[in-house]
């Protein structure tokens, strides 16, 4: 695309988006130590799981989207840990960490004038693009920080409830 800024700028701000509904940000900052690891009852995740998750779906669709070589780790037990209390008292903020610097390594890529936003990837068969990847990602991360928001809802650990 000759002159595509309009676009690349609406994915970007889509990536960071707050405008409809609780981010990321506002999901797990603030979240009490002591119920990262609790599930609500009547839901099969918690804090932690949901955190993790998306942690590792984001790598993978970033990995997806800028290497050739890369290979998907296997359904469903590559995308969610099966403990739902974090493994030590600092993986919580290195998992938070670690999607804030994927992310914007997302936002790298989408804002590189050189890579062509429609152009599907010449090392997968189906024909995937950069935007339907940049796409993919902010709908998957939104639906999850809506989850991520539910759990603290049900937990009492919301601001304002």
């Amino acid at each position: 695309m000759a002159d595509d800024q309009a676009l690349r700028d609406h994915v970007l701000a889509l990536l960071d988006s707050e405008n409809a509904h609780a981010g990321f940000d506002s999901a797990v900052d603030g979240w009490p130590e002591e119920l990262r690891g609790a599930r609500p009852e009547g839901l099969p995740y918690s804090g932690w799981q949901l955190l993790e998750h998306l942690r590792l779906a984001q790598r993978d669709i970033l990995d997806y989207s800028r290497d050739s070589d890369h290979v998907s780790p296997p359904w469903p037990e590559g995308y969610w840990p099966q403990s739902p209390e974090p493994p030590d008292p600092n993986a919580w903020e290195a998992s938070v960490e670690a999607f804030r610097a994927d992310l914007q390594a997302m936002k790298d890529v989408v804002g590189d004038p050189e890579r062509d936003l429609l152009e599907p990837f010449p090392w997968i068969d189906d024909g995937p693009t950069l935007l339907r990847e940049a796409l993919l990602l902010a709908d998957h991360n939104a639906y999850h920080a809506g989850q991520l928001v539910l759990v603290r809802r049900l937990l009492g650990a919301w601001p304002g409830d």
